[in-house]
This record gives C-alpha cells, structure tokens and sequence, in this order.
C-alpha cells in the first residue's frame, strides 16, 4: 500500500432535528392540548485514534466525511432520534487543521484518545415546550440547529521511538531489517527507500518471554540541501518531529571517501535548517559497516580515531556493523535505556497537554457563538424559531 502522510477531506456533522407541533386528538374532541415533541442532535464527526494504522489512505480515497441528521420530533411527547456518530479512525500521531484557516484542530497521539472536530447541530423544540397558563395552545416551535462542515487537512507524523537519519546507502535499512522483523528494500544504489518504514525492535536477549521493546523508523536518506525541499529529505523530515531519540547513521568506511566527521556535520545542520527543535532532540551517532575496518590497511586505528573524534563532541557512539550483526545488542540495550528515559519526560509533556488539545474542541473555541439552545427569543434572533407555518421551507 502507497504510503501516504498527506491528505484534505470534507467533514459534516448532522443537523438538529426540528421541533414538531402537534396536538393530541381523540374522537370528537379534535384539540386536547399540544403534544409535539423535540428533535433529536446532530451526529458529530469524531476522530479516534487507530493504532493498527499507519497511514492515512482509509480516509484518503473516501474524502467526504457525513454525519447522521437528528430526526423530528414526534407526536405524544416523543423526542426524535440523534443522528449517530461519525468515527474517523487515524493513526496515531495525526494533525488535524482546519483548511482554511490553518489552524491545529488537535493531534492524535494515544491509544483511544477521541477528538470531537465537529459538533452535530443542538435539536429543535417542539410546540410542548410552550405552554404555559396564558398560552394553552401554542403554535411555536424551534428548528434544528444547522450542523458544521469544512474541509479538513490532515496531516501524519509518525510516532516512532528512535528514528534513523542519515545519507542514501549508510545503511539504515539493513539495520532496520536485521533488527526488526520489517522488510524495507534494500539494494546497492541511494534511495532505495522512498517511504518511511516502522520496526519494533525486541530485546529477545533478555528472556523469551520478555516484553521490553521499542520502534524503530527509517526514514529515506537526506541529502544536502533537505531542508530546502531537495531529494526526498523535505517531505520526509516531519517524521523525524516525534521521534524520541534520534539515531545518526554515518558509514564508517565510505566508498565515495567523503570523511564521516563531515557526513555528521551535514546531518545535524540540515536537521537545524529544518527546524531547529529537532536538532536538539536526544540523539547518538552510530558508525556502521565497521566490519570493513579490517579489509583496510590501518583500517582498525582509523575507526578507534573516528569514534574518539564523535565522542569528543558530546555523542554517545555505537560501532555496528548491520551486515555482520557486529555490536547490535549493545545498540539496542542502549536505545531502550534511552527511550525508556525519554518516555517518562513524554508522557509527563502529554499529560500537560491533553487538556489543552480537548479544550480547542469546545464550541467557543471553534468559533461557534450560541452552539447550545439557551431559549426560545435567543431562537428568535438566531432565525431558528418559527410561528407554525411559518417556517420558511
């Protein structure tokens, strides 16, 4: 399936059932009082998160987004059916933005987390609400409230706990395959990856039965100039956003000569230039393909010299080789440790804001002023109220 991390849909939430008028009748005796009831609410649009997704074409190729209208009210009293939910299910780590204005609606970020993006419209009320002792048969009665539709841009940043970055061929795939159970394509010519590819990594050494795992994210080799929208490195970067820990990958023996200090250099400024939140995430260096060290005369003293040169800059360094599975299981006993620490730090920064992302979802918030039936002259001056026969459909 094409992976897709991009996309605009249409969203409609139901309209209100109106009100009825109605009176109870029986033989001979034609007007015993009225009996219209309520309507029923809208449906809302809901957006729930979908672990078992990662990408958004379910919602891409069906871009229209409708939610059940509320029913009329009935005869005797009787209130009409709400109009059912609509539940859009995204994977987790989507931005949801209003497209027109541009701005962030909520993120999806945790497992059952549900986003009401557009309140169905409030019902109407029918002729039963009116009465009173000085007015014993109303004809009155309050239309559905109309429901919200707008077009949504979504947007998907995946939540992976380590991300790889690094030049075309330095081996992030293979890494990810021998790591992992996934499969990404893996060839001897630069960008063999063209989308983001997701791992879970397992520390099997710790026990069969051991639970303890982190996932991994490949994301296609940059170049320079990825900032700038050159190569597949632009449209790819945002994933890099919520990576909790990011992994350089520099080929330790590259075949085109390039020194790897400067390969280093290039990643960390094309991840500044790009934004420079990113750059400081926590990250390490890992030096790859160092089984090659011994085919090279003083290959050995050069990796040593290498290591304590990216040391001497503050990163904590992993000497692998991918192909030969030289140094894995110290690379993924340090990761986990890692990620374990900066899963604490993210989940204290999620429980903070939470609150904040499910209070853009109230009615105020989205712009929408009297969203509730306060009463019926507020009707009134809504345009929503209606002497019987009058309504304008």
């Amino acid at each position: 399936m094409k992976f897709i991390d991009t996309t605009e849909i249409f969203v409609a939430s139901g309209k209100g059932g109106s009100g009825l008028v109605s009176f109870k009748t029986a033989r001979n005796m034609p007007r015993l009082g009225p009996d219209g009831g309520d309507g029923g609410h809208g449906g809302d649009i809901v957006f729930t998160a979908a672990p078992q997704l990662n990408t958004l074409s379910s919602v891409r190729y069906k871009c229209r987004f409708v939610a059940e209208n509320g029913v009329r009210g009935g005869t005797s009293g009787k209130t009409g059916r709400c109009g059912e939910d609509l539940e859009v299910g995204v994977p987790l780590g989507t931005e949801v933005y209003d497209s027109k204005t541009g701005r962030l609606l909520c993120e999806i970020l945790v497992p059952g987390q549900r986003e009401v993006v557009a309140e169905g419209g409030r019902r109407g009320f029918g002729n039963l609400r009116f009465v009173s002792s000085t007015h014993q048969a109303p004809e009155d009665y309050v239309a559905g409230q109309s429901g919200r539709e707008f077009d949504i841009r979504l947007e998907l940043k995946l939540l992976a706990d380590v991300g790889l970055a690094g030049l075309p061929n330095a081996g992030k795939s293979t890494l990810l395959s021998v790591l992992s159970a996934a499969r990404p394509k893996i060839a001897d010519y630069p960008f063999t990856t063209l989308d983001p590819q997701l791992g879970v990594v397992e520390l099997k050494e710790r026990g069969e039965y051991n639970l303890q795992s982190f996932v991994m994210a490949d994301i296609p080799g940059l170049i320079e100039g990825a900032s700038e929208g050159k190569g597949l490195g632009h449209e790819f970067l945002r994933h890099l956003e919520r990576t909790k820990i990011i992994a350089y990958i520099v080929d330790a023996f590259p075949i085109d000569g390039v020194e790897p200090l400067d390969t280093l250099s290039l990643l960390q400024s094309e991840l500044t230039a790009y934004d420079k939140k990113l750059a400081a995430h926590k990250s390490v260096v890992v030096l790859n393909k160092c089984d090659l060290a011994a085919g090279e005369e003083g290959g050995v003293e050069r990796l040593a010299r290498l290591k304590k040169a990216v040391e001497k800059r503050g990163h904590q360094v992993f000497v692998i080789s991918g192909a030969t599975r030289i140094g894995l299981v110290e690379l993924k006993e340090g990761l986990y440790e890692l990620v374990q620490e900066e899963r604490i730090r993210f989940e204290a920064e999620l429980a903070a804001r939470l609150p904040v992302i499910k209070g853009l979802m109230s009615a105020i918030a989205l712009g929408v002023e009297g969203h509730g039936m306060k009463n019926f002259t507020q009707a009134i001056k809504d345009g929503r109220a209606f002497a019987y026969g009058a309504h304008p459909a």
